[in-house]
């Protein structure tokens, strides 16, 4: 696998990227999720849809106290609906969530055999799951897996830093983007943190 500053020195090569790789250095090394921290990542990415950052912090707070620190489907699927809205859970997350354990339980998401199936594979396994989107698995993928060649087109801040870098006068389309970073696999996960780089700077 390639280091960050191997993906950098690839990348600058790229000319809408040399000046902001120049400023911010390399990508942070993607890292593999333990086999154990999986699902509930994933439940804390399905309380964060659509929400601000403090907002989502604090149900997933009380969600986690709720299951006294432990979340796993067993317990997941114990609680009750008032105890899911005492938490702050909606109607549809917390339905996602018990789609998630349900399906974990019964076999047909297999954390641990994620780390040898494809990008495709993975995709096509957790959208199966009520609530679960492509960006949603792609972030799992890049983030919990640490694969280098995502290319997460429905992400906001994705097509903002894209087009930025690009000196578009309008946002690029999730159509055109879908193609616009081909030249540049297999370090698209990495593209996608400068993306979101160059929307902070």
């Amino acid at each position: 696998m390639a280091t960050p500053e191997e993906i950098a020195t690839t990348l600058s090569k790229y000319r809408p990227l040399k000046a902001l790789i120049k400023q911010v250095g390399p990508p942070p090394r993607l890292k593999v999720n333990p086999v154990a921290n999986r699902y509930p990542t994933l439940v804390s990415a399905i309380v964060y849809q659509q929400l601000a950052g403090k907002a989502a912090a604090a149900i997933h707070g009380r969600l986690v106290a709720g299951l006294d620190g432990h979340v796993d489907p067993e317990r997941m699927l114990t609680l009750s609906d008032d105890e899911c809205a005492t938490f702050g859970l909606s109607r549809a997350k917390r339905d996602s969530i018990r789609d998630l354990s349900s399906k974990t339980l019964d076999g047909l998401i297999q954390f641990s055999r994620h780390g040898r199936m494809s990008d495709e594979q993975v995709l096509g396994e957790l959208v199966q799951v009520r609530g679960i989107g492509p960006w949603t698995a792609q972030m799992y993928l890049m983030h919990d897996l640490g694969r280098y060649d995502i290319w997460p087109t429905l992400d906001y801040g994705v097509r903002k830093g894209w087009s930025l870098l690009h000196g578009m006068d309008a946002m690029i389309t999730t159509k055109i983007m879908a193609t616009a970073a081909d030249h540049l696999a297999p370090y698209r996960s990495s593209v996608a943190w400068y993306c979101w780089q160059a929307v902070d700077q």
